[in-house]
């Protein structure tokens, strides 16, 4: 059955860390307590990416601080390899948790190789000197995250997209069995936010971590994410496959915004355009696709056939190049490109 073929695949992957009827949130004083949310319970395995995601403010980061002792419980139980995380001394959940987070790190005028050595804090002191067995786990952390190559440079000279990598190589350094990530792909450009995630998916499936990481990129959580944690504005967290949550329709709902629709079918967002004409298509492949898409943005309700007094677009391609004809009153018009179309329509 289904079932079982999940416990075999769970039976693979141990279980690093559980929430049992959690309740996370602040302690003001003795009788004032914000609870963010509760009765949460949650598992990560080793071999598992999972992408923490959510509107803003609905406690996230809270729930990241919580898991990692940062932050202490409002109630339950949180169980690190399966020993009451209150009974870790800081320096036995360093051993096995490393957490990054979104702040940057003032590090003055320091090299890479150094920065990444700190994460061997938890097993040298502060002041004892590194041991070869210290250098090797630095070296196989920079390997790890594909920092090798910046190792001798000075952390203010990295892009920001070097200095996640290095920061995430610093975590490895500790060895951890459990990687924690706040925004991971905060203030990255796009093929900075790709690699990180990718790199992520790696650090789980490749080198065998647990790796939890909150997003509010949720393009690459959907492709790379074997598991999501949704998080709603009442703090309840629904699990599962990205896949799963779509179908649900919980996805979709949980960020249902005025004039932003959940396209289930492309599993991405897109605002909500009332078309105020029509226009017929005719194309095929991409260029019907994408020739679509333009048309819906620029405010056209796109129809395969229609009456005789509607625009009418025919795609042509030929020889590897690709043309835009508009009929219109019995006259045609021929364009290059997309744009060229849309200026035309709109004329």
């Amino acid at each position: 059955s289904a079932k079982a073929r999940c416990n075999i695949f769970h039976s693979m992957n141990s279980v690093v860390l559980t929430a049992r009827d959690l309740t996370i949130g602040y302690v003001h004083s003795r009788n004032n307590k914000t609870v963010i949310a509760q009765r949460l319970n949650l598992e990560l395995h080793t071999q598992e990416l999972v992408c923490l995601v959510g509107p803003n403010g609905v406690g996230k980061s809270t729930l990241l601080r919580t898991l990692t002792g940062l932050q202490p419980k409002l109630g339950g139980n949180l169980l690190l390899k399966g020993k009451p995380l209150e009974k870790y001394t800081s320096k036995a959940l360093a051993q096995l948790v490393s957490v990054v987070l979104t702040s940057p790190v003032q590090v003055g005028n320091m090299k890479v190789r150094n920065l990444v050595g700190l994460g061997r804090f938890p097993f040298t002191g502060l002041f004892d000197s590194r041991s070869p067995e210290d250098d090797s786990a630095v070296q196989a952390a920079l390997e790890m995250a594909g920092a090798e190559g910046l190792a001798e440079r000075f952390v203010h000279e990295l892009s920001d997209g070097e200095r996640q990598r290095v920061m995430i190589a610093r975590a490895l350094a500790q060895e951890p069995l459990l990687l924690v990530l706040d925004e991971p792909t905060a203030f990255l450009d796009l093929p900075g936010r790709v690699a990180t995630m990718q790199l992520m998916r790696e650090l789980a499936h490749t080198h065998g971590k647990a790796v939890l990481a909150s997003t509010h990129d949720l393009d690459q959580a959907m492709h790379l994410a074997d598991k999501m944690w949704l998080m709603g504005k009442d703090g309840a967290i629904l699990q599962g496959a990205p896949e799963d949550l779509v179908l649900s329709g919980a996805f979709g709902t949980t960020f249902a915004q005025p004039n932003l629709q959940f396209d289930l079918k492309t599993g991405s967002f897109e605002a909500e355009i009332k078309p105020e004409q029509r226009v017929v298509l005719q194309a095929e492949g991409l260029a019907d696709i994408w020739t679509a898409r333009a048309l819906r943005r620029a405010g056209f309700e796109v129809l395969v056939e229609g009456p005789s007094d509607l625009p009418r677009v025919e795609v042509v391609q030929q020889n590897a190049r690709t043309t835009w004809k508009l009929i219109r009153n019995g006259v045609t018009l021929e364009f290059d490109s997309i744009y060229a179309l849309l200026l035309g329509l709109s004329a």
